[in-house]
């Protein structure tokens, strides 16, 4: 879980082994793990026409599907939680209520492209030379005293994992046939490899921040791990 971090790192063209490289390489990756890991972004979408007298009307939720039933109902309870929040009540057992909310869920690999910074490991050969005592030194390869050399960057493709959560509220004050969408609104992580479980509660909070949000409005919303 994480905000938009640094690429992997980046490519190098290396003309000799280099262990100093290969170990800034391996803590700038753990450091960049580190510390986007205690994030966890969101891209958050709604379109709402959203009664005036909504408060202290009653929901439902439409029945989940097998094979996954029980995994969208824990989810249903949490975007339940949210609804009451709103001043929303769940409808009495068995019976339908004037909202009627479909939850779904979904993880699914993306590709994207983009930039990848490219290094050269730049080394310098020391030439033959002799010490104060006369002994004669063979040439060698020695890493450049200023580091890796920034060369350019080059575009690749790159699997992240999309995890996203999509709610529908459907409004059925009158007849049933007049039912109509009140609230339709979609919120989308990419990770790394996040189960999808751990980040729908993320989700479904980001879905009712300020609920119900301006009509078709975008909001990118990133909660600190580290913070109650």
């Amino acid at each position: 879980m994480q905000t938009p971090c640094p690429s992997t790192p980046s490519t190098r063209t290396n003309r000799k082994p280099a262990r100093a490289t290969a170990w800034f390489l391996t803590a700038f990756v753990a450091f960049a793990l580190v510390g986007c890991a205690s994030t966890v972004s969101t891209k958050v979408t709604r379109f709402n026409q959203w009664p005036a007298d909504a408060r202290g009307q009653s929901f439902s939720f439409t029945p989940p599907q097998a094979p996954r039933e029980l995994e969208i109902a824990a989810y249903q309870a949490l975007v339940a939680k949210e609804l009451q929040r709103q001043g929303l009540r769940p409808a009495a057992g068995g019976q339908t209520g004037r909202f009627v909310v479909r939850v779904d869920a979904a993880l699914a690999p993306r590709e994207r492209k983009v930039l990848e910074a490219v290094y050269d490991d730049n080394w310098v050969y020391q030439p033959l030379y002799r010490d104060r005592d006369g002994r004669l030194h063979g040439g060698h390869w020695v890493p450049d005293l200023w580091g890796p050399r920034y060369v350019g960057d080059r575009e690749v493709t790159r699997t992240t994992q999309e995890s996203r959560v999509q709610v529908r509220i459907e409004d059925r004050a009158g007849a049933p046939a007049s039912a109509h969408s009140v609230f339709d609104a979609t919120a989308v992580h990419e990770g790394r490899g996040e189960d999808l479980v751990e980040i729908v509660p993320w989700l479904v909070r980001a879905m009712f921040t300020d609920f119900p949000g301006s009509n078709g409005q975008v909001r990118r919303i990133t909660y600190d791990l580290d913070k109650p």
